[in-house]
């Protein structure tokens, strides 16, 4: 089985081969957390999960690193801690943790590693340091530092514009000591009133913040090496971002060849625009989940259109979503006993002839639409058979492929409902979020919440089972 994936860099859909495949590695630039994400910031998400997931049947999940990492300093979060007179770490680390409960909602599978760009200052001034050295950037008087863009000839060929079109759609730029009007800022130097919220950082050219194209650049080398397997992100980031990615990469470490692969995924709309803050036009998965709407029928939503194709946010298109959902798990609960052979379904049917004919869609640059329709053609089938050996076999294989998808990530939540709304305070759409709470907690060694939130939902008949992989999962207990 291979894997074809369209290349932006070539413009084509491409035969994936890894540089190795026992350590296949991935980098998709993450939130900028400086408020909620709406489902637009989650659709790349979901999009990059499933790649994560088809590239861990296809090499082994042990065998993948993915790393999606956490813009914890910009513009925008200054000015939002700022608004609220807090500390950048205070808003960051709490709206990151909103993330991740967001994130575990729609059923993503968390990163093998999630950096925040706070945490590699270091390597981004060493990198600004190469780039200077090799005379790639040039520091200004006002503590600025700029990379030179005329200095590496490739700059334009991941977004295949001109320089001539790039000044048709530059803004008057108050930079006066630029050396020309392409050139980017790798280093900002400090705002008078920065240090109040932590938003002050020494360099060798003055106190100040890095430029945000220059984060991705340190995490990706320091966490995947000069070069990598696949970069992702939203269509939108393929200029200035990635474009400016290549660059600094590329000449600081002048052997290498960064990514070889590049995926873009495309945006979500609204009545044909693209969902933004700026637009005031966008709805939040915490929107969604006040309307008790199961996060696997937002994520079958996302992934009923092609993940390079835009995606209209409507009713109709939510509604789609969610019965579809309702028709799989009514379909499963059909079939006596199922449940509980899930942990062996991988296995067994590697070679089904329906999850073969799945396989090969997702195969196909991520093909989800179709995907989804051999889901329900699976599911037909379920319901068109009398053998109670055939409808087992066909029900197991419908099992292996919408976990694969992603979409039956909380099946046993869906089962148990109705008994957690009997027997405890707390609904079922909040189990998943304190369990990521839980998580989180954990992950900070903060082991005295952990242990409370297990106890929480053990006194409301939930009990928890943390893997080995890093995932908890729960039950309700009679």
């Amino acid at each position: 089985m291979n894997l074809y994936i369209y290349n932006t860099l070539s413009r084509k859909k491409e035969r994936f081969v890894p540089l190795n495949c026992k350590s296949v590695k991935m980098y998709v630039c993450g939130p900028t957390v400086y408020d909620i994400p709406h489902i637009g910031n989650a659709r790349s998400v979901v999009v990059y999960d499933l790649l994560y997931r088809v590239l861990s049947l296809l090499y082994g999940r042990q065998n993948i690193t993915y790393v999606r990492n956490i813009t914890d300093i910009d513009d925008k979060i200054i000015n939002r801690a700022k608004e609220l007179k807090i500390s950048i770490f205070k808003l960051t680390h709490e709206t990151t943790i909103k993330f991740h409960e967001d994130m575990s909602y729609l059923g993503c599978w968390n990163p093998t590693i999630e950096p925040k760009a706070t945490d590699n200052i270091d390597v981004m001034i060493n990198i600004i340091t190469s780039l200077i050295q090799n005379g790639n950037a040039y520091s200004t008087d006002d503590g600025h530092v700029y990379f030179a863009v005329k200095t590496f000839q490739d700059y334009n060929l991941l977004s295949r514009r001109t320089f001539d079109s790039m000044i048709l759609n530059t803004r008057e730029s108050s930079e006066l000591q630029k050396s020309y009007f392409a050139d980017f800022v790798l280093w900002k130097p400090a705002n008078a009133d920065n240090e109040d919220i932590d938003a002050v950082f020494d360099s060798p050219w003055g106190k100040g913040r890095p430029g945000w194209h220059i984060e991705c650049s340190a995490m990706s080398y320091k966490f995947l090496g000069e070069n990598f397997d696949i970069h992702g992100g939203g269509a939108d980031l393929i200029f200035p971002h990635h474009t400016n990615e290549i660059a600094q990469s590329r000449c600081a470490f002048p052997e290498s060849r960064h990514a070889l692969y590049w995926v873009h995924n495309g945006f979500l709309t609204v009545k044909g625009e693209k969902m933004s803050k700026s637009l005031n036009n966008f709805v939040t998965v915490r929107d969604l989940q006040k309307q008790n709407i199961n996060g696997a029928a937002v994520r079958l939503m996302f992934l009923s259109t092609h993940y390079r194709k835009p995606l209209d946010f409507n009713d109709k298109s939510l509604n789609d979503a969610k019965n579809i959902i309702n028709y799989l798990y009514d379909t499963i609960d059909s079939v006596n006993g199922t449940a509980q052979q899930q942990d062996n379904i991988k296995a067994e049917f590697k070679g089904n002839a329906f999850t073969v004919e799945f396989i090969s869609a997702l195969l196909d640059d991520l093909n989800s639409p179709k995907a989804i329709a051999c889901l329900l053609n699976i599911a037909k089938q379920i319901r068109s058979q009398n053998q109670s050996k055939n409808k087992l076999e066909l029900t197991q294989a419908l099992l292996y492929a919408s976990n694969l998808l992603g979409i039956l990530h909380n099946y046993q939540f869906i089962k148990d409902s109705n008994d957690v709304k009997d027997n405890s305070d707390v609904i079922p759409h909040e189990i998943d979020l304190l369990i990521a709470k839980r998580i989180q907690a954990k992950q900070d060694k903060d082991w005295n919440l952990a242990d409370k939130i297990r106890s929480q939902l053990l006194s409301n008949g939930i009990s928890l089972t943390d893997k080995a992989d890093g995932t908890t999962s729960w039950k309700v207990i009679k």
